[in-house]
């Protein structure tokens, strides 16, 4: 059974957008960090989520999920896509007359793959979709507002933008460019049973690094740009990292002993975003044949406990997409 929200009484004086418009948007999975990249570094996935929003008179909100997470998600205001959404129309000084949101998930939740960056990338661009055309934010400004709402731009720019996102923060500024990826390059993830939050991994970092670390993981990540755009061949040593990849095993030991035989074996692997799914960066698809052939028989070895699925995937060129409907 559907649960509305009702409008809370201090935003009732807000104008309303209208009532009947209809519009769609979908969104890719990301993963960020790459390695070296921490927090400036994503890469947009060939898995995308879809939102269909639909204004109504109702004066309430209500969410119906399908597919990754369905069972767990809220279905009213509280749901992150409505709650973004929400937010931006706020932001403007506007207010929904009623929101039905129609979900299809086909992100992995609490697997480091970006769901989180999807869902607020989703419910910014609908709720900027739904403004008045002269309201509407730049793409400058959507990425200053969703990466406000998440936190980090890391993976939202990706989820924006496609491809190789690079971003960065000034003063209270949230930047963002793009970069193109080298078709050679194949993304394939081991995806554990065992979900894990960013908050959960972030906690473990510590406070300080060392020079050298730092040094270190300067030089990957620069060396990471001109793998994924011009030089594949340079993947796994760019991949090395020596700043939060160690910190954050204790959460994920299955997901940590995977990735230390992998790169033992010679792959460019690393743990995606915070965890726990392992993305390896294969080089084209004798390469990505190979990486699948050695996770399904490292995960049947038995040291890597759980159920684990094996994608192939794609980088995505095109960041999110939106459509309208009619009537």
């Amino acid at each position: 059974m559907l649960h509305a929200t009702p409008l809370p009484e201090d935003l009732i004086d807000l104008p309303v957008v209208d009532a009947g418009q209809d519009v769609e948007v979908t969104v890719p999975a990301t993963s960020a960090n790459l390695g070296p990249g921490f927090d400036a570094l994503g890469l947009a996935l060939s898995l995308r989520d879809t939102v269909r929003v639909r204004t109504t008179s109702s004066g309430s909100t209500t969410v119906r999920p399908t597919g990754e997470g369905a069972g767990e998600l809220p279905l009213d205001g509280r749901h992150l896509v409505a709650r973004s959404l929400i937010s931006t129309l706020h932001r403007a000084g506007r207010r929904a007359p009623g929101l039905e949101l129609d979900t299809v998930n086909v992100i992995p939740h609490g697997r480091g793959m970006g769901s989180s960056a999807s869902a607020i990338v989703a419910g910014v661009l609908a709720g900027n979709a739904l403004l008045p055309a002269h309201e509407q934010m730049d793409a400058a400004h959507l990425l200053q507002w969703a990466a406000s709402i998440e936190g980090h731009p890391d993976n939202v720019a990706p989820a924006l933008m496609g491809a190789l996102a690079i971003s960065w923060e000034s003063g209270r500024a949230f930047h963002s460019t793009r970069v193109e990826v080298h078709p050679d390059v194949i993304p394939v993830l081991a995806v554990p049973d065992l979900s894990l939050s960013t908050e959960s991994a972030r906690a473990l970092l510590p406070a300080s690094v060392s020079h050298s670390a730092a040094a270190a993981n300067a030089g990957r990540a620069a060396l990471l740009v001109q793998a994924l755009g011009r030089n594949p061949s340079l993947l796994f040593p760019a991949t090395q990292d020596a700043i939060h990849q160690d910190f954050r095993a204790p959460a994920m030991l299955p997901s940590a002993t995977l990735l230390r035989a992998l790169r033992a074996a010679g792959f460019a692997s690393t743990i995606s975003g915070a965890g726990p799914s392992v993305l390896t960066l294969a080089v084209g698809e004798a390469g990505a044949s190979a990486a699948e052939e050695t996770l399904h028989r490292l995960i049947g070895a038995g040291d890597t406990p759980g159920a684990w699925r094996v994608l192939r995937l794609a980088v995505e060129r095109e960041g999110a997409k939106m459509g309208r409907h009619h009537g």
